[in-house]
């Protein structure tokens, strides 16, 4: 009798109480004698097959999304390799219920749902002790960390601790996507407070309930963590996820050429909208470098994609001065221009020489656009005179309404379509169901940072990469929209049917390794068969034999 040697010393109830080793009732007869399990399971013996039309079955019958997002997190907690293999399957189904919209909710009700902890807390009050609180990290192996500090959390802004469902969330995706074993997996939490009234007044918040702090001791708190990880875990990356915009972009400025890091609001979020872009002008015609682009919002997401763009028109022989000028802002107080006083340093490269517009309407007009982006969390924005607009002024408008989750969209995909009389090109953050115009049904297509970041931990995992470069986002973009299909583009689509997303990210996966490698940013060699040492890092949700 062969024992699988992960399970030693797991016995009885610690075997079924383990989360990355429980069957539950799909033990085989031997693994019950094996390990003792008679009389602790249901006498019948179940297929995983059987078990997942069983929790399917469940979470359809949940009466609201919120009680489903619950149900599946017990599940990871007791089954991962049946949750994952739920996800999996049914990603389309799944991925809305354990990230955007759901997750939004889930974490502005985060006390009240919190069943057993998971991740990493980290406070200001452990500055000095945070490489310990690393090592209570129950695996060793841990090559990809996402962590937050809870101030920007989607478009609801400052939830503190509460915003811990975020990184739990994202690396779930990370297994689902992209195959990153669980296990080399952890969520981190910065829990320096929180500017939200609300949550400081909650008998019930979990969190430090102070206001955020910003002085040397966060940057303090920061350079402890980061170099613990250098420390405890040297193979892994740090993804910065959900910082508000001051300290996203100085972190990530003072940190990615010292250690495997990237913003995936920042840079992941330009990678996915880029991708749809490319894919968009397949619809419309015409190049990148003849496109007038117009953001709502100035924030990460926003200029994160106005970097990659210049980066883009400048690998089709556009200058820098005339990319920068080919993307236009619109922020809260008006139109970015060059005139203004109030522009923080990252707005400042795309400030421009141009009289001001006090609204978005008025900026459309002047500037005449070729595609409107928006990345603001501002529900609604896009209004129907904005949407007509783009539509008088273009054949096929280009109308991206990429705030998350979807109650902050900037217009629904039914808008789109009605105010330009079936004419967008439309693609929105979080999901929309199809939507039927005059004879024509339209499949809008989600601009999910899962597209991306999962396909990009899985290059940096498999090549052991020890820096994250602009490069490989653009490589990125490009293997994604060179998986769009005509199928994809003739209901509107601008990204793969998202069941494709572990072939997507396998893809990119490759791509990103292949920079690593060819930029000598690894001390790996190259392998002879590249997509197969990917195809070998992935997490297969499948049962194995422990007899």
């Amino acid at each position: 009798m062969k024992i699988n040697p992960h399970l030693h010393g797991l016995h009885g109830v610690a075997l079924l109480h383990n989360p990355l080793l429980n069957k539950g009732t799909a033990f085989t007869e031997a693994e019950r004698d094996a390990f003792g399990l008679r009389g602790l399971l249901p006498t019948r013996v179940i297929t995983q097959e059987q078990q997942l039309a069983r929790v399917l079955e469940t979470v359809r019958n949940k009466p609201t999304d919120l009680e489903r997002y619950i149900y599946l997190i017990s599940l990871q907690e007791r089954n991962e390799a049946l949750f994952y293999r739920l996800v999996t399957d049914h990603v389309t189904e799944m991925m809305p219920l354990i990230y955007t919209p759901t997750v939004g909710l889930a974490c502005q009700r985060y006390a009240l749902i919190f069943r057993r902890p998971r991740g990493l807390f980290i406070g200001l009050r452990d500055r000095g002790r945070v490489k310990q609180i690393l090592q209570n990290w129950p695996h060793a192996d841990v090559r990809m960390i996402v962590v937050t500090d809870g101030e920007r959390i989607l478009g609801l802004g400052d939830l503190g601790t509460n915003g811990m469902g975020i990184p739990v969330g994202k690396l779930s995706l990370y297994t689902a996507c992209a195959g990153v074993a669980p296990d080399q997996c952890m969520p981190v939490m910065l829990d320096v407070g929180t500017n939200n009234q609300a949550m400081l007044d909650d008998p019930h918040y979990l969190g430090a309930a102070h206001r955020r702090e910003r002085g040397p001791a966060y940057d303090e708190l920061v350079a402890e963590f980061i170099t613990s990880v250098q420390a405890i875990f040297p193979l892994a990356c740090i993804q910065f996820e959900d910082f508000g915009n001051a300290n996203a972009f100085r972190l990530l400025h003072e940190y990615r050429d010292q250690v495997c890091t990237f913003n995936d609001d920042i840079q992941g979020t330009a990678a996915v909208a880029l991708a749809g872009i490319y894919s968009a002008l397949r619809i419309t015609g015409g190049s990148l470098a003849n496109q007038r682009f117009l953001f709502l919002g100035a924030g990460e997401a926003g200029i994160g994609i106005g970097e990659l763009m210049v980066e883009a028109l400048k690998a089709e022989g556009v200058t820098e001065a005339d990319a920068r000028r080919q993307c236009w802002y619109v922020d809260s107080k008006g139109l970015v221009v060059a005139g203004r006083t109030d522009l923080t340093a990252h707005k400042r490269p795309f400030a421009h020489d141009h009289p001001g517009a006090a609204t978005l309407l008025a900026a459309v007009e002047a500037l005449k656009p070729t595609m409107l982006i928006g990345v603001s969390g501002m529900p609604s924005a896009f209004v129907e005179p904005v949407v007509r607009a783009m539509a008088r002024l273009n054949p096929n408008p280009v109308i991206f309404a990429l705030s998350n989750p979807t109650s902050k969209a900037e217009c629904t995909a039914e808008q789109a379509y009605t105010w330009s009389d079936g004419r967008a090109v439309f693609a929105s953050g979080s999901p929309f169901p199809a939507f039927e115009f005059k004879g024509r049904t339209y499949l809008p297509g989600q601009g999910n940072n899962a597209y991306i970041f999962p396909g990009v931990g899985l290059g940096i995992i498999a090549s052991q990469a020890q820096r994250v470069t602009e490069e490989m986002f653009s490589v990125a973009a490009n293997v994604l929209a060179s998986l769009v299909t005509g199928e994809d583009l003739a209901v509107g689509r601008v990204y793969p049917d998202l069941q494709r997303i572990r072939e997507v990210s396998a893809a990119i996966a490759c791509a990103v390794a292949q920079v690593a490698f060819r930029r000598g940013l690894t001390r790996m060699l190259c392998p002879e068969d590249l997509p197969a040492h990917v195809q070998a890092q992935m997490y297969d949700p499948t049962y194995p034999d422990y007899v």
